[in-house]
């Protein structure tokens, strides 16, 4: 789990980000899409066309970091809003970074049973 403060809101860039981009492209997209800081000290996720891939850009204070997680199997839920962002706590984040529903937690993808 990325080390975020107590405090620190959490923002779902809506609709479907360019995966290509890095550091300078979302921090654009932050400023001129969501009208916020990057460098507030907020954490921004954006999310990929085909839903497996997230990108999280947060400013801790020393520097820009950007991470990344891909899912193996099953898709982020992401929200269906007409506005440019939703927030969410750090608990829906955790949830979100698991591949779980974040809005009523369960699985996008369910283990077949070994047997």
């Amino acid at each position: 789990m990325i080390p975020v403060p107590a405090g620190t809101r959490v923002w779902l860039a809506a609709g479907y980000t360019d995966m290509r981009k890095g550091f300078n492209g979302l921090a654009v997209r932050i400023q001129e899409v969501l009208k916020r800081d990057p460098h507030c000290g907020h954490l921004f996720v954006f999310r990929g066309k085909r839903g497996d891939l997230i990108k999280l850009l947060w400013h801790d204070g020393q520097g820009m970091c950007l991470f990344a997680k891909r899912l193996e199997r099953g898709r982020f839920i992401w929200p269906s809003t007409s506005g440019d962002a939703v927030t969410i706590s750090s608990a829906q984040l955790g949830y979100l970074l698991e591949g779980i529903d974040w809005r009523a937690p369960q699985h996008t993808y369910r283990p077949e049973l070994a047997g």
